[in-house]
């Protein structure tokens, strides 16, 4: 007997049928002796539509009140599930983020999670019970709601996991595991049977779409054996492979037990989700690029690609970095108000950016990857604004338009294409 957490993420979710289908699998599962810990999503769209009516509210809205909102669609599907496992005579309940309580810290609507307090919830799992965990959502140290960012369900389950000292945290999705690059783009994307943590973690802070960042990084720092599945194959598809997340050393010892090599690359992955920010004639003095940045860290706002031009010959010069596309309108609010203490020209904005990232702890022992990929992107007449790199990932922000071209040329330059069939 094992102890499982299932996760179930928004499509899986979108619907009574699909509720149900969710519901027989975990009946699936709990006939074969596990205990089990659900954690699901909301519907498919529903986050966007609250968050909709966030933004209508107010253009900048209060993130404690936004949580409020926000949160309220996983607490509709975690009762939804927990009524009808019941209603297929599973012994089931519904535990909200206050109830264990998931503790929380840091920002609203960015919340982190501190302490989960487990004892009631494993006593119920050890006597037989389905706990029903609403994702995203806990608890500030006020009492009052908080969720942890977009795809923060997969962090919940991960962190339940870990809370509990579950055997293995299966993350079901509308894939079948992690592929080379999305399907939907390239045909012949091949699925991956096992990525390591970290190449998982550069993935899924590029744009990969299957597993959040802070999940990842809290599944290697905690060791959680994770597996990625679809929740749309029959319920005795658990024994057939999915993706299986590893340490480097686990992957290591697979290679060298089938007597296979390395992949140089790992997978090419995109996202839309980024805007593009110009704040021009910066003074060129020591602490003017801290100025920018410090109140934007203060905000919670990640900052990713950064570019500061050449000054030589002015006393002034542009800095360009990039923003969650989410996160736009509050950057250049927080910017604006302090123009004269920064003492910036103006500031240009651009949403029509995407960002292409390779990734694969091959480029450790390999030369030439950012090479390829530069003079791939050249020969297809694709632009490049800005360039990031860390030791196994190379990042370049291009036109929008021109993504799922850049994907698809990028894929076959690295080798990645399936066979054809």
């Amino acid at each position: 007997m094992a102890r499982i957490v299932m996760k179930f993420g928004g499509t899986s979710m979108a619907g009574m049928e699909r509720i149900r289908n969710v519901a027989a699998r975990v009946k699936y599962v709990v006939g074969q002796g596990h205990e089990v810990a659900v954690v699901v999503s909301a519907m498919a769209g529903e986050t966007d539509r609250l968050v909709g009516f966030c933004k209508e509210a107010s253009a900048l809205y209060d993130p404690a009140e936004y949580d409020v909102v926000v949160a309220s669609g996983e607490q509709v599907t975690s009762g939804l599930l927990a009524m009808t496992l019941k209603s297929m005579g599973v012994n089931a309940r519904s535990w909200l983020g206050w109830q264990l309580p998931i503790r929380t810290i840091e920002a609203h609507a960015k919340a982190r999670i501190s302490t989960i307090e487990t004892d009631t919830l494993v006593a119920a799992m050890q006597a037989g019970q389905v706990a029903v965990i609403p994702g995203f959502q806990g608890m500030m140290d006020d009492g009052r709601v908080s969720t942890l960012g977009r795809g923060g369900s997969d962090t919940s389950a991960v962190a339940v996991a870990a809370a509990i000292k579950a055997d293995r945290c299966d993350i079901y999705t509308d894939v079948d595991g992690v592929y080379t690059t999305d399907p939907r783009i390239v045909a012949r994307a091949r699925k991956l049977d096992l990525v390591t943590y970290e190449e998982m973690l550069e993935l899924a802070s590029v744009g990969a779409k299957v597993l959040q960042t802070r999940s990842v990084g809290l599944a290697m720092k905690e060791g959680v054996v994770v597996q990625v599945l679809s929740s749309f194959d029959e319920p005795t598809q658990d024994d057939l492979p999915g993706t299986l997340i590893v340490s480097d050393g686990d992957l290591e010892a697979k290679l060298k037990e089938t007597k296979m090599e390395r992949q140089l690359i790992t997978g090419i992955a995109h996202d839309k989700n980024e805007a593009k920010i110009i704040v021009t004639r910066v003074p060129d003095k020591p602490g003017a690029v801290a100025s920018i940045f410090t109140p934007l860290a203060d905000a919670a706002i990640n900052v990713d690609m950064i570019i500061q031009n050449d000054s030589k010959d002015t006393e002034e010069t542009d800095v360009t970095f990039t923003v969650p596309r989410a996160d736009l309108a509050r950057s250049v609010d927080i910017l604006e108000a302090r123009q004269e203490e920064i003492g910036f020209r103006r500031i240009i904005t651009d949403t029509e950016v995407a960002k292409i990232s390779v990734v694969g702890v091959g480029m450790r022992s390999h030369a030439g990857v950012a090479a390829t990929m530069f003079k791939t992107l050249a020969d297809r007449g694709i632009n490049i604004e800005a360039i990031s790199t860390s030791e196994i990932k190379v990042s370049v922000l291009i036109d929008e338009d021109e993504t799922e071209l850049a994907v698809r040329v990028l894929h076959t330059a690295y080798g990645l294409d399936a066979p054809a069939v």
